[in-house]
């Protein structure tokens, strides 16, 4: 197959400075919880990538300077020379793949608490450390020397950065999160010397950091600046007219562009509370201010609508961040016409709390992201099958339908036999609550790649039990049955099932995920319950709220969903249930229920309180439908008769997880069927150790 004429515009070669890009895809700086600490995974990762075709790779931000540690968040380092091999390992990889590598060189000033090393933080007044926990250690003012020793240790980052083999070198000022994003602010630097006061010293920072890193590696390297438009903040923040401004001032300076919204949870938001190219009116009229490049993001997944951003004259290339890691291959897709190929971004941001919990990155449409190196996993590729044994996969759910096809990608007979009508599992369901329409893309990508396999068949209605699983003696059998929600109240705090009396009326996660709201007849006011603090207590208060009832979300927690801290999306959902008039309770606990009320305890003082409501929504926990397979352990006796050899479970029924977790476990379990035996000792996984320097 060949690319779609309409798609020529987005392999153009387009010029940056001193190199050439061979397209117009450009994967921008994004963090991935692996830095210094797992730099060939991080070098596997932004590899596969460039093979996949993106003209551009960038790093993650690339700390200059000890005072510039963001620990306990794992990022790259260019604090010293001996850090030039890691680095430059990762420029390699992404040349070897085919595209430029870019370097984010980031001094992060009031960003950085410097816990590992205990270095005052730098700002351009004295100010709180803002990060994303209330640090104690404040950021002092800096002084002149203070300024000229940070261009100085840009300076040399970006020598080393050369060194390291990179073509493009950034100057990082965006998200909120740097020295000179806090210098260039209204609201930080209140400053009344030649850096502080008028735009034009605001941006004194800025201009003299760009034209030092352009005068240590310009004629080699191509400098990029990296600036946010808009805080969406009114007049407290920046706004995008203020930026048009200071763009304007240092406009011919840099060789590229890079812009974006602050601060990161504005730039990264989620499917559930923004759509693709949300952030297209901030960034329109950047091209109108300078004669370079311009890269901009807004999870764009559609190659017509990148085409338009082209044509329209609003970028120069079609940033992407979370695009690129649901589908590294998404440029090469498009160029050989196999649009029906690309795996589109869910936009769940489980790729960004890799980086908040300072772990390696993960994907709920691309299990193969993070494992690269680590497991020798690839996001198209596949090992030949390594027999003939044919496979019966129960349940088709998110484990269910990856284990299916990367069994079936691998040459193996596959039967995949679900109990109901349709594809999915909970991704159906879940797909069908407030702002979660997107996530059905996991099982629409699953279903069409099955679908054009001959070696597997696919069966619905199939409710299957152990005599009949026996009596068909398939030589491999994986049960990805999926998981139920208790609706008894044991969870998180709490390992006893709450007491119901007169009547108390419990209405199931289960029920609602089924479409079974209760009668508005018979129930007016509700409360949800939630100790398990991601996306579904908070969805289910918005079910319930825009169906009429009055809503009161209860946590035991200081506030909604705490967990989506880590995806960014924890404010958003605050907002969300004020704005649909539900009511939040935080710091109680769950104790019980009694007609036409709920009791709690503060978690605190153990204080009682009583909620009135004609109906209770418990999120808690969830249980794995695993009935089947354990009848079938119990028979294991008769397992060799019938030709049975193996028969595992996996994903939700193993261990309920994310449905990122469960994908992850459908792709082992395809990836390993037929690999020898770990020896003793022997790790599932490739680690990077340290090495011992001498005493």
């Amino acid at each position: 197959m060949t690319r779609d004429a309409r798609y020529d515009v987005l392999f153009e070669p387009v010029t940056i400075g001193p190199k050439v890009a061979k397209n117009r895809f450009y994967q921008v700086p994004h963090c991935n919880g692996m830095g210094y600490r797992d730099v060939s995974a991080g070098a596997e990762m932004r590899r596969v990538k460039a093979e996949g075709g993106w003209g551009v790779v960038c790093t993650e931000q690339i700390e200059v300077h000890p005072t510039s540690d963001i620990t306990p968040y794992v990022e790259l380092r260019l604090w010293h020379d001996d850090d030039i091999p890691a680095l430059a390992r990762i420029a390699d990889k992404i040349h070897e793949g085919g595209a430029l590598a870019g370097a984010e060189l980031a001094h992060n000033g009031a960003n950085s608490p410097n816990l590992y090393s205990r270095m005052p933080p730098i700002g351009p007044a004295h100010m709180p450390v803002i990060t994303f926990t209330p640090e104690q250690q404040q950021a002092r003012r800096a002084g002149k020397k203070d300024i000229a020793d940070l261009r100085r240790w840009h300076r040399d980052a970006a020598i080393r950065a050369k060194r390291a083999g990179y073509d493009i070198v950034y100057v990082y000022a965006a998200h909120g999160l740097g020295f000179i994003h806090y210098f260039l602010s209204r609201e930080y630097n209140d400053r009344n010397d030649e850096y502080g006061g008028s735009l034009e010293n605001r941006c004194r920072i800025l201009r003299e950091v760009l034209e030092d890193t352009k005068d240590a590696v310009g004629a080699d390297c191509a400098i990029a600046c990296r600036v946010s438009m808009d805080e969406l903040r009114g007049k407290a923040g920046f706004e995008r007219e203020e930026m048009e401004e200071i763009i304007s001032l240092v406009a011919e300076i840099p060789d590229l562009w890079d812009v974006t919204i602050s601060g990161w949870h504005n730039d990264s938001r989620t499917s559930r509370f923004a759509e693709e190219g949300h952030e297209e009116p901030y960034i329109a009229n950047v091209k109108k201010l300078t004669t370079k490049p311009v890269v901009g993001v807004g999870r764009y997944t559609s190659p017509d609508r990148m085409v338009s951003l082209v044509q329209k004259g609003v970028l120069d290339f079609i940033g992407a961040a979370r695009p690129s890691i649901a589908d590294p291959f998404l440029p090469k897709k498009i160029e050989e016409g196999r649009l029906e190929d690309i795996r589109e971004c869910i936009g769940c941001n489980i790729c960004v709390s890799g980086d908040i919990t300072s772990s390696p990155i993960k994907c709920t449409q691309n299990p193969a992201m993070g494992e690269e190196w680590r497991r020798g996993w690839h996001p198209e590729r596949h090992r030949a099958a390594g027999s003939d044994k044919s496979v019966l996969v129960v349940g088709a759910g998110p484990a269910g339908l990856e284990a299916t096809q990367t069994l079936g990608k691998r040459g193996y007979s596959v039967i995949l036999a679900e109990a109901g009508t349709e594809l999915g599992g909970r991704v159906v369901r879940e797909s069908k609550l407030p702002g979660l329409s997107a996530w059905i893309r996991v099982r629409d990508w699953r279903e069409q790649q099955i679908r054009q396999m001959t070696n597997v068949e696919i069966y619905f209605d199939s409710a299957l039990d152990a005599d009949s699983i026996l009596e068909f003696g398939f030589p491999r059998v994986a049960f990805a049955t999926g998981s139920r929600w208790r609706d008894d109240g044991v969870g998180r705090g709490s390992r006893a099932p709450m007491e119901v009396t007169d009547g108390g009326r419990v209405v199931g996660v289960e029920a609602l995920l089924r479409g079974e709201l209760p009668s508005r007849d018979e129930v007016k006011s509700v409360v949800v319950w939630d100790s398990d603090h991601y996306y579904m207590g908070g969805v289910l208060a918005e079910l319930l709220a825009e169906a009429g009832f009055s809503v009161t979300y209860v946590t035991s927690e200081t506030s909604a969903s705490v967990w989506m801290r880590n995806t960014l999306e924890h404010a958003f959902v605050q907002a969300s249930l004020l704005n649909k008039g539900v009511e939040i309770r935080a710091g109680l606990s769950l104790v019980s229920l009694a007609g036409g009320a709920v009791k709690f305890a503060c978690v605190y003082t153990g204080r009682e309180h009583v909620l009135e409501a004609d109906a209770l929504v418990p999120v808690t926990m969830r249980l794995p439908e695993d009935a089947v397979y354990r009848a079938l352990l119990e028979r294991r006796g008769e397992w060799a008769d019938k030709g049975v050899e193996d028969v595992v479970v996996i994903g939700d029924a193993f261990a309920p997880g994310t449905i990122a977790h469960a994908v992850h476990a459908g792709r082992l379990y395809g990836e390993d069927m037929d690999a020898a035996p770990l020896s003793e000792g022997e790790l599932p996984f490739r680690m990077e150790r340290a090495a011992l320097t001498s005493a």
